[in-house]
């Protein structure tokens, strides 16, 4: 691969809808939802990726959707058919609220409103053109599914307080690492994200927050940590309840999308969300049929159970889908579920990655394997752990698995 296509190629760009990245498979495109997407949208969704692409669908770590095997003619066509759905969804710097936003009577605000306003502050602003690629902001409303977890440039994180919520705000990283920077009434809360934001902007187009803000005053205390947000499984909402279901691997097929779609009608469903950690909630339940559609999902290959192993092995394309894969990760992805991920606890994950980006993950994995030159380095935590063939990866992460090591949690 020439020095060009890896500069086209490099982890940072972000595909959209109006510029997908080329790949191995042809041009992909990336929908960041924002809000619920009705079952009829989604099946025309799996329509177009069927018709425009190669079938593919994949939910990322961060809730957005990604099409692939588009063609330059075709990815203009899909662009279309997708904006014919209207699909909620925005484009320029991505603004993450909790994915139950707007429907979950445990949230102290409503994060989904929030970012809408915010959104429409960085249009007005023009920042996203001054940002780097991966900026990001989550808003989190203080609900069951928050974004503890998920890593962001700004966060806002409702608090209770004695007169109302307030916003936690802190900078570069996830709940435990970002920087608190201090705490803010909810109308302050645009104000404050675009002011950072312009701050970020300032230091130039590549700036990330860790690296340029600082608190000007001791900040507000960090929050107490909360425990795992988990999507898959069922959840109670206001009126009814939402099942979360998980992709292996991060993709399915239109076809297979389709099914999905067949049985959340059937179940009585008003639509469906993305969440981080590339699941899917289907919406509007009610709670007396919260079962036949979650054993109807399972039956397709979509993850329904929390501690199913699929779900401790986090694998990108790889070779051939991707263009710098040196390894088939996601092909490899099955087996080392059933035989290594099978081995270790529900929060410890396995990191299969094509090659030395690794973009599919970018938290602590227990094993790393890394594509290079058709084999695979492998990594105990961080530390280096030899080499071997590609077809005794599964055997041999399995044999890492079962020996005693420091744990590394994900998340």
């Amino acid at each position: 691969m020439s020095a060009t296509a890896r500069t086209e190629l490099r982890r940072g760009a972000c595909p959209g809808l109006s510029a997908p990245m080329p790949t191995g498979d042809g041009l992909l495109a990336r929908l960041m939802p924002s809000g619920t997407i009705t079952l009829d949208a989604l099946a025309g969704l799996a329509a177009a990726a069927r018709q425009y692409g190669n079938g593919i669908v994949e939910i990322t770590s961060r809730g957005s959707i990604q099409v692939r095997g588009l063609t330059p003619r075709s990815a203009l066509a899909f662009a279309d058919a997708v904006a014919a759905l209207d699909v909620p969804a925005h484009g320029g710097v991505p603004v993450i609220v909790d994915p139950l936003a707007g429907v979950d009577p445990s949230e102290l605000i409503d994060a989904g409103a929030l970012a809408d306003e915010l959104r429409n502050a960085l249009i007005a602003q023009s920042l996203a053109q001054r940002l780097a690629p991966k900026i990001s902001v989550a808003i989190d409303g203080g609900g069951r599914l928050h974004l503890d977890a998920l890593s962001a440039d700004i966060r806002l994180r409702a608090i209770a307080a004695p007169d109302g919520p307030m916003l936690h705000v802190a900078v570069g990283g996830d709940a435990a690492s970002a920087l608190p920077v201090g705490i803010v009434a909810p109308d302050e809360a645009i104000d404050t994200a675009t002011r950072l934001l312009r701050e970020i902007a300032s230091h130039g187009a590549d700036a990330r927050a860790r690296d340029t803000i600082r608190p000007a005053q001791p900040p507000a205390p960090r929050p107490a940590p909360r425990g795992r947000a988990d999507p898959i499984g069922r959840h109670h909402l206001r009126d009814s309840c939402a099942i979360g279901v998980g992709l292996p691997f991060g993709h399915t097929d239109a076809a297979t999308l389709d099914a999905l779609v067949s049985a959340a009608h059937a179940a009585g469903a008003s639509g469906v969300r993305t969440s981080p950690g590339r699941a899917l909630l289907i919406i509007g339940i009610a709670s007396d049929r919260a079962a036949a559609p979650t054993d109807a999902v399972g039956r397709l290959g979509f993850i329904v159970d929390p501690n199913d192993p699929r779900r401790r092995v986090v694998a990108c394309a790889g070779a051939p889908i991707c263009a710098s894969g040196e390894i088939a990760a996601r092909a490899l992805a099955s087996d080392i579920a059933s035989t290594a991920a099978a081995l270790l606890d529900r929060d410890e994950v396995i990191h299969l990655s094509g090659c030395a980006k690794g973009c599919a993950h970018h938290g602590p994995a227990v094993l790393t394997a890394v594509g290079r030159d058709g084999a695979c380095d492998l990594l105990v935590g961080d530390t280096p752990a030899g080499s071997c063939a590609v077809e005794l990866l599964p055997q041999r992460l399995a044999e890492l698995a079962r020996r005693p090591q420091p744990k590394v949690r994900h998340g």
